[in-house]
């Protein structure tokens, strides 16, 4: 079986956490991750002034695809630039097309509102993040902190980062690879 596939985009004002521990723990899997950048493959400067370097510019991961799996931290300023790209649209909607796994935490959900993404899922985000989630009743809301609707999964924060990436893993491997990844970091 070939190695699944993921991509973590990372735009300017991600949430750190968001981003290093779900990359991390799918990596620990055995899963090829890629962290794009939005804007090119030059540092990222997040939210708490964290410089992340991703692997590759946004442009040449969409090449790459398709993924088994696309990763949107939150982070307020993060998931804003992600809502606004053209780019971001078009791999989103080629991933829905094909049933692929969407994975977004915190203030990330609002890239799927802002690209019609998963409508009529149920999802969650950050409670700061819901008002505007909830705008125009495209989805349900669930209090959970990691929520599975299909092939849309969301999660709260980033304190919840361990298990959305964990539950990113039992998606695509099933729920004994999340346990040998969860076991050693005494979670």
């Amino acid at each position: 079986m070939a190695a699944k596939r993921a991509l973590v985009i990372l735009a300017k004002g991600a949430e750190e956490i968001e981003t290093v521990v779900p990359t991390d723990l799918m990596r620990r899997a055995g899963i090829t991750v890629t962290v794009a950048g939005l804007t090119g493959k030059e540092g990222v400067t997040c939210s708490r002034d964290v410089v992340i370097c991703p692997d590759t510019s946004l442009q040449d991961a969409a090449k790459q695809g398709p993924y088994d799996v696309i990763v949107l931290p939150g982070g307020n300023l993060g998931a804003q630039n992600l809502s606004e790209s053209p780019a971001v649209k078009e791999m989103l909607k080629a991933q829905e097309c094909r049933k692929g796994l969407i994975a977004a935490i915190c203030a990330g959900p609002t890239a799927l509102l802002a690209h019609e993404i998963g409508y009529g899922s149920k999802v969650t985000t950050h409670p700061l993040a819901k008002d505007k989630m909830m705008n125009g009743a495209h989805y349900t809301y669930s209090e959970d902190r990691v929520q599975l609707d299909g092939n849309i999964l969301t999660s709260r924060g980033p304190g919840t980062s361990f298990e959305f990436g964990l539950a990113i893993i039992e998606t695509l491997l099933g729920k004994e690879a999340a346990e040998k990844v969860k076991a050693p970091l005494v979670l």
